[in-house]
């Protein structure tokens, strides 16, 4: 495992922070950690990194306890409030972090060329971080971050300061450095962005965490499909066998010589009864135009999970 932690807490003074966290996040995948504002993922992150120091439960990275100098060596670290000194450049400040991470000099012009074009910074890193935008700024950081070639990555809302094809580079960074074997734990806002790039997850609600595992089976809708038809309503629907739940969703202007087309959302019981469905609603006269499933949007599931306001202790991995 790439983290693993059993009951790690830090609270101050017994109130706040996170509470018994209990997580394994596997080597080699890109894990978004989400929740509302004042959840604890900071603190918790900080709690992992040796910021903070924990109240209560333990620890591992990389396979070694908290603090460990060896671990520490292979982690990268983006925070979401960071602020670099204006006055230095992009290539200056990336010196900076080099010394810190004794890296030789002799290797650093071709691993400083590799990170900017990564981050899409080739060409500005001689101007100074104070001609920088937030989007260039976030790059930079990503740079700093990724310097000392991490197994273990830690990026805190990492493109929350990106426009839209900012946003595109990063997520294609992300699948690079999953690529290339590394771990990226993800906090982020962007529910939209953790869906995109990570398989799984956990969910963190007033310092407590609420799931965790592949978000797709985090999911309690099942079967869930969509139906385009003409000639259908509720009634028809209510009576077909298999059908246990169906909702409409968007009417259609016929076209000319067509019937009124609508798209309802439909829930049955066994999908390997799909094809006596389709067979039934022909033989009502219904003209069916598409039947496709439903995959859940990783928004409905983080909705549905802070709803139910109770931790689970099941990984749906």
């Amino acid at each position: 495992m790439a983290i693993q932690t059993e009951a790690l807490s830090k609270q101050y003074n017994g109130k706040g922070g996170c509470q018994n966290i209990t997580l394994q996040v596997p080597k080699g995948v890109v894990y978004g950690f989400i929740g509302p504002n004042g959840a604890g993922k900071s603190t918790f992150v900080r709690t992992l990194l040796g910021l903070l120091r924990p109240t209560g439960g333990k620890a591992e990275l990389l396979g070694k306890p908290l603090g460990d100098l060896e671990a520490r060596r292979k982690i990268g670290y983006l925070p979401e409030l960071f602020r670099y000194p204006d006055w230095l450049t992009g290539l200056q400040l990336l010196h900076t972090h080099a010394d810190l991470l004794g890296l030789k000099s002799s290797l650093r012009p071709q691993h400083f060329t590799a990170l900017l074009e990564k981050v899409c910074l080739s060409g500005r890193e001689k101007e100074k971080i104070a001609k920088y935008s937030k989007g260039m700024q976030q790059r930079i950081g990503l740079a700093c971050a990724l310097l000392g070639d991490p197994e273990l990555i830690f990026l805190d809302e990492p493109t929350s300061a990106l426009d839209p094809l900012g946003r595109m580079e990063v997520r294609s960074l992300l699948a690079q450095l999953k690529q290339e074997g590394r771990t990226v734990f993800l906090n982020s806002h962007l529910l939209q962005e953790i869906e995109t790039v990570c398989d799984q997850v956990a969910i963190i609600d007033q310092g407590k965490l609420i799931t965790q595992g592949d978000w797709r089976k985090l999911c309690r809708f099942q079967n869930r499909y969509k139906l385009i038809a003409s000639g259908l309503d509720q009634e028809v629907l209510s009576d077909l066998p298999y059908v246990i739940g169906s909702e409409l969703r968007q009417n259609f202007e016929p076209e000319a010589g067509t019937a009124l087309k609508a798209e309802w959302q439909i829930e049955i019981e066994n999908t390997e009864e799909l094809p006596s469905l389709v067979r039934i609603l022909s033989d009502h006269g219904i003209g069916v135009y598409e039947l496709t499933p439903l995959e859940p949007h990783l928004e409905e599931i983080f909705l549905y999970w802070m709803n139910r306001k109770e931790p689970e202790n099941v990984d749906h991995r």
